[in-house]
């Protein structure tokens, strides 16, 4: 990590640090020196000696007193020189300690500031050599993350490049896959278009085979129910010549047996028309009965048609009562007489799918 470079605020915060505790030390040390001075000793008295002189005294008296009196005046005049001299003494000792105690501080001060100036120029250098490494560094790790940027792009390039070769591949094989399952789809669409052509010739040809049975059978059913019409018309009208021509005893007891045989000709004949018009259902089984409420008009106009009892199935129940309905009129009833129709005003008949598929 690249070291920052100290403000000019900063390099000169340490050294006036510095130079304000020296001043700080030198004025206590000056006053420690003060006050440790030792107390001057008390100064001597000085004798005055005033002299008197006694005019009753004698000449002699007189000089030898003033001899005297010189005498201790000299005496006082050189004690308090001595004095003087000891207390000058004393003070210039005290100058000279405080001026030596000065000087021991100033040197302290100048060797503390000599040792900060030392440590500052150490801190310096440090800091320049840490600036410098830094530097370096700085530099090395630039060196090594062009040269890891230029073996990124070399390896990106050649990781794009094996990409593009890649995708190629890919292209060229998607290509010849597509081309071969083209190939497969065509000759497999061909199969089936075969296959299919084949299936719809079969189909055609069994729906024309189906065709042909169906009017076949069409055809023979409608014989059959074209003969079944005649036979009953045919029964019909031997059955009122018969009646016209015999006696009245003779004819009451053929008109009871003929009118059971119209009746059992006229019910197969409801059968067999609503055979013709009925649509079976999916769900019609054999064994499946259903029972219809009839109602009908003497020309054998079909009013109406109701379940009277279901055969458990409603899509059957409801193709029986269609194809009842589907009759619309039979036209053979026309002419019955009133005691052989009103059987017919209002029946119940019952139906089976075996019934209706006659």
């Amino acid at each position: 990590m690249q070291q920052r470079e100290p403000s000019a605020s900063e390099s000169y915060f340490w050294p006036t640090v510095w130079a304000i505790g020296l001043h700080v030390l030198v004025f206590a040390m000056l006053f420690v020196s003060f006050a440790m001075t030792p107390e001057l000793p008390p100064s001597k008295p000085i004798v005055q000696a005033t002299l008197y002189q006694l005019k009753s005294k004698s000449q002699a008296t007189t000089q030898t007193n003033q001899k005297i009196a010189g005498e201790a005046k000299k005496t006082a005049s050189r004690q308090t020189e001595v004095e003087q001299l000891e207390q000058k003494k004393v003070e210039q000792e005290a100058v000279k300690a405080a001026e030596q105690k000065k000087a021991d501080a100033a040197q302290k001060a100048e060797e503390a500031r000599e040792a900060a100036e030392a440590k500052k120029a150490e801190e310096a250098a440090k800091a320049t050599e840490a600036k410098n490494a830094a530097e370096a560094k700085k530099a090395e790790e630039a060196k090594k993350a062009a040269e890891k940027q230029q073996a990124d792009i070399a390896k990106k390039k050649a990781e794009e490049e094996a990409k593009k070769k890649a995708e190629e591949e890919a292209k060229k094989q998607a290509a010849e896959e597509a081309k071969k399952k083209a190939a497969e789809e065509a000759k497999k669409k061909a199969a089936e278009d075969a296959k299919k052509k084949a299936a719809a010739e079969e189909a055609k040809k069994k729906a024309a085979e189906d065709a042909k049975k169906k009017a076949a059978a069409d055809a023979q059913k409608k014989k059959a129910q074209e003969a079944a019409r005649k036979a009953a018309e045919d029964k019909k009208a031997q059955a009122l010549a018969e009646l016209l021509s015999d006696t009245t005893e003779r004819q009451q007891a053929l008109a009871d047996e003929r009118g059971d045989e119209v009746a059992g000709d006229f019910d197969d004949l409801i059968r067999m028309r609503a055979a013709e018009g009925w649509a079976r259902p999916p769900s019609a089984r054999r064994g499946m009965t259903v029972v219809l409420q009839i109602n009908m008009l003497p020309d054998g106009t079909v009013t109406n048609v109701s379940v009277a009892r279901s055969s458990g199935d409603g899509p059957f129940d409801s193709s029986a009562v269609a194809a009842v309905k589907n009759i619309g009129r039979l036209t053979e009833m026309q002419g019955l007489k009133p005691s052989d129709f009103n059987p017919y005003r209002s029946f119940k008949m019952t139906f089976t799918p075996e019934d209706l598929a006659l």
